[in-house]
Parts: C-alpha cells; sequence; structure tokens
C-alpha cells in the first residue's frame, strides 16, 4: 500500500502545470467615481471634434450659398442697370464758346488830354493832390471804382468819348474784378439811373451800339455760327486756361444788354433787328452749362429783351428767332433746353416758346412738314410697338408738341388740332405696355398719360 502508483513515475514535462486562478479584484467606489469623471471630461473633446467636423461642413455650403447668391444679384443688378441707364435722358449742353482771342489793349493816352481830367488838373484843388498828368488814367481807375468818376460826369451832365470808351472797354476786358465791376457800375447808371424822380439825361459823345457787343462775343470766343458740338464730345474746360471757355467779363456783358433793353423809353441803343440777334445768342447762351451759374441773369436779360419790342413787331420778330435758332441748334435734348430758357407765364414768353417750338418741331421733320395737321398725322402714325422705332426721338417730339400747343390757341380755335393731338397722346399710352423695357419707353408712356389726364379734364 505504501508504495507509489504507476502515474508517479511519469515525466515531469508530461505532467500539466498547476493552474494559479486569479485573483477577483474588487472595483470600489472611489474606481467608479474616478471613472465616471474621466468618460465625463472627454465628451467636450468629443463634441468640439465633431462640431469643427459639422461646422467645416456647413461653412463649406455656407460659401457655395453665398457664391451663388452673389452671381445671382450681380446678375440683376446688371439688368437692372442696362435698364436704368438706358432710360437717363442725355445731358443738354454745347461748345457755345471756343479759345478767345487777345483781348484788346487798355491803354488809352488820350485819357490825358480829355476835357474831365484837364478840368480837374486845372482846379484848385490839384495844388494839394500835386497830380502830374502821367498819373492820370491811374487817377481816374481810382475815380471809378469809388464812384466819384460818377459824380463827376452827373455834375458836368455829359460824357466825353474818351471816357465812354475807355469805361466800356474796361467793362467788358478787364481781367480785374473790381474795375470791370465799377464800369459796369457806370455805365448802367448812365443808361438807367437808380432814381428815376431825378433822370438826367446825360449829354453822351460816344455810345456803343450792337457791333461792339457782336465783337466783345466774338473776342471771348463765342460760336456765332455754329455752336452744335454736343455736350457728350465736349472736353472739361480747365478753370484756370486763360484762352477757353468763356471769360468772367460775360457777366457785365449780359448786364447792360438788359439794362439797354429796359431804357428803351428813355434812350434808344439797339434796333430792332439788334434785339432779335441779341434773343438769339442769349439763348444759345443758356445751353453752356459753363453758365449755369448765371441763369437767373440770363433769365433776367430774356425777359428785357422781349420786352423791348412793340406789339406789332413781336409776332413777325418771334419767327425770325426761331428760325434763326433752329438752324443753329440741333434737334436733340438741347432744343428742348433753348425752349425750356424762354421761361415765364406772360403773353410774350409764351408766344414765343410756342412759336421756338414748333419751328423745332419742323426741323424734326427735316423742313418737308410746315403745316400743323400735317405735323400731328405724322406723330399720329408713327408705329410704337416696332422695335426699330426711336422712343426718344418721340419723346422729342412730345414735349415739343406740348409747349407748342398748351401755349397756343389751336387748341381752342381748331377742334380738328385738339382730336389729332388727344389721338397721338393715346396711341403713346396704349400702344406702349407697362412692361415694355425698351429704352424711354416708360418715359413716352408716362409723358403720354400724363398730358392725356390734362386735355381729359379740361
Amino acid at each position: 500500500m505504501d508504495e507509489p502508483l504507476d502515474f508517479e513515475f511519469e515525466e515531469s514535462s508530461l505532467v500539466s502545470p498547476n493552474v494559479t486562478k486569479k485573483k477577483k479584484k474588487v472595483i470600489g467606489l472611489d474606481d467608479l467615481l474616478s471613472d465616471f469623471y474621466q468618460v465625463k471630461s472627454n465628451i467636450p473633446k468629443k463634441e468640439s471634434k465633431r462640431a469643427k467636423i459639422q461646422k467645416s461642413d456647413e461653412s463649406d455650403d455656407d460659401d457655395t450659398r453665398e457664391a451663388e447668391l452673389y452671381d445671382y444679384v450681380n446678375k440683376c443688378q446688371q439688368q437692372m442697370n442696362e435698364i436704368s441707364t438706358d432710360d437717363q435722358m442725355p445731358l443738354w449742353g454745347l461748345q457755345v464758346f471756343g479759345d478767345q482771342k487777345a483781348m484788346p489793349a487798355l491803354s488809352f493816352p488820350e485819357l490825358r488830354s480829355c476835357v474831365l481830367l484837364q478840368s480837374f488838373m486845372g482846379h484848385e484843388v490839384n495844388s494839394l493832390l500835386e497830380l502830374k498828368t502821367e498819373e492820370g488814367e491811374a487817377f481816374l481807375e481810382g475815380l471809378l471804382v469809388n464812384g466819384w468818376l460818377l459824380k463827376l460826369v452827373t455834375d458836368h451832365g455829359r460824357v466825353g468819348k474818351c471816357i465812354g470808351a475807355w469805361t466800356f472797354d474796361l467793362m467788358l476786358y478787364s481781367p480785374k474784378e473790381e474795375l470791370r465791376a465799377a464800369a459796369c457800375e457806370f455805365w448802367c447808371s448812365i443808361i438807367l439811373p437808380k432814381n428815376q424822380v431825378d433822370t438826367i439825361m446825360f449829354e453822351m459823345e460816344w455810345l456803343p451800339n450792337h457791333s461792339e457787343l457782336k465783337r466783345a462775343l466774338e473776342i471771348y470766343g463765342f460760336l456765332l455760327d455754329s455752336p452744335n458740338k454736343s455736350s457728350s464730345n465736349m472736353e472739361i474746360v480747365d478753370g484756370d486756361s486763360d484762352s477757353a471757355g468763356p471769360p468772367q467779363n460775360i457777366k457785365s456783358w449780359i448786364k447792360y444788354v438788359s439794362v439797354c433793353c429796359q431804357a428803351r423809353t428813355t434812350r434808344s441803343v439797339f434796333s430792332t433787328s439788334d434785339v432779335e440777334d441779341l434773343i438769339t445768342s442769349v439763348i444759345c447762351l443758356f445751353l453752356d452749362r459753363q453758365l449755369l451759374g448765371l441763369s437767373s441773369a440770363l433769365k433776367d436779360c430774356l425777359h428785357s429783351l422781349t420786352s423791348f419790342f412793340s406789339d406789332d413787331a413781336f409776332h413777325s420778330s418771334c419767327q425770325k428767332i426761331a428760325k434763326s435758332l433752329s438752324c443753329r441748334v440741333p434737334t436733340d435734348v438741347n432744343c428742348l433746353r433753348s425752349v425750356e430758357s424762354v421761361a415765364g407765364l406772360g403773353a410774350r414768353s409764351k408766344h414765343l416758346r410756342s412759336v421756338l417750338a414748333f419751328q423745332f418741331l419742323v426741323a424734326c421733320f427735316d423742313d418737308k412738314l410746315h403745316d400743323e395737321e400735317q405735323i400731328l398725322r405724322s406723330l399720329i402714325s408713327t408705329n410704337l410697338k416696332d422695335k426699330n422705332c426711336d422712343l426718344l426721338k418721340m419723346y422729342i417730339h412730345l414735349v415739343l408738341a406740348e409747349n407748342w400747343l398748351f401755349c397756343n390757341s389751336l387748341l381752342k380755335d381748331k377742334p380738328i388740332i385738339s382730336e389729332m393731338w388727344g389721338a397721338c397722346l393715346r396711341n403713346c399710352s396704349c400702344q406702349i405696355t407697362s412692361t415694355d423695357l425698351r429704352s424711354y419707353a416708360s418715359k413716352v408712356r408716362s409723358k403720354a398719360s400724363y398730358l392725356l389726364q390734362g386735355i381729359t379734364t379740361r
């Protein structure tokens, strides 16, 4: 019984090793808490990573949508610009003044021997001043600026040729503001005294005429026969240039012309044909954009010029003025500016505006139509639905016809004219739809509708 068993003699390599049992680890509350806090601390990191990925995807989508929206807005803006820029009226404006000529010399040696200066030098006051003959011109300039020259002339009641020519040239050609302003005031006070009660009739040895004023315009560079270069082709005139554009003396020219026409009852300076030519020149001055600052002075001057005529001469003169302007001014927006420059509610202003508008309408049809009914019939027959129809030209025709008829008694005296004008306006407002995107289509339609409403309310 004490002998070993058989399996106890087997080799040790064949005997399986002893299996060691693993001890189970006891998980405590502290371990659970540490695991919980570790997992909780990892959550923001995962969320930030997930947010970055999501944000990058969303930003890519936003960039794509923004680019598409930007392209769409640009296309819409381009289409709107194409429509709006086409409907903008072209700028009026003609180059009325070219290069100036050399201004006349303002040296007057004959001033030393003028009666006014000689009488002063012989006066006892000169013994205190000790004025010399060589200083006479400078002395007279001082008297002119301070207003004493006018008082001396008033006391003498006579304006010598030398003094008159000298002050007139200073007014039109002097580069010094104080001299030309004083000379202009001197001449305006002589032609039209401010005190109408004690009007003094000066004895004038020399009085400037229309040829002197026309010569001044030529020296200023005024394009008398062809002020037809449009504003779109005009080069901007440098304000520092001495040879381009009108000089500052043009203000004195305008004021002098206005005063001369106002004094027609006391002193006749111009003839009827002279005033016709001056009106034509003044209306041309309205077309120069460099003279916009003088619009008020030009309106006053034009009003004085139209008031110059007698009632009988005015109607025939209007025809001559209108024909002269229709030959100078092109039949574009500049002819509208010419008509609108004749402002005012007076009978003469209305009549001149009507005649001028009708003459421009005749020029629009190349002088082939001269009858009122023929012109209106031609406007009615215009096919406004035709894509090749020039709607800007039609708009100009409408504005001209408006000024021609509403300042005229034809609408009352001739019912046929009123009917044809109404038919023309109905065509413009009906044949052009509100969705018509052609250039100037909306302007023609709106203008016609507005004018048609005025006719129906009469």
